[in-house]
């Protein structure tokens, strides 16, 4: 697993997406709170949305190296869905 220390520019990286996926769940949820419904389609495209950030997250969390890699959004094969 990358960390601060020894791969700073993946690391900021790492953080941001799960930052990102924070806000979007947050937005999400404030939104669903106002509303009192949401559109499953909207739902759908809000949830893919925090998948990807996510996802990128968990398969660039070895990354030790500080290259500009192809980020993937695919589910990861080494986690299990609970």
């Amino acid at each position: 697993m990358i960390n601060a220390t020894d791969s700073p520019i993946n690391w900021a990286l790492l953080l941001y997406e799960l930052d990102d996926a924070k806000e979007h769940i947050e937005s999400l949820m404030s939104q669903m709170a106002e509303q009192g419904q949401i559109d499953e389609i909207d739902f759908k495209i809000q949830i893919a949305h925090v998948y990807a950030h996510l996802n990128r997250s968990w398969n660039t969390r070895n990354l030790a190296d500080d290259t500009a890699e192809e980020r993937s959004s695919a589910f990861p094969n080494d986690l299990e869905p609970i």
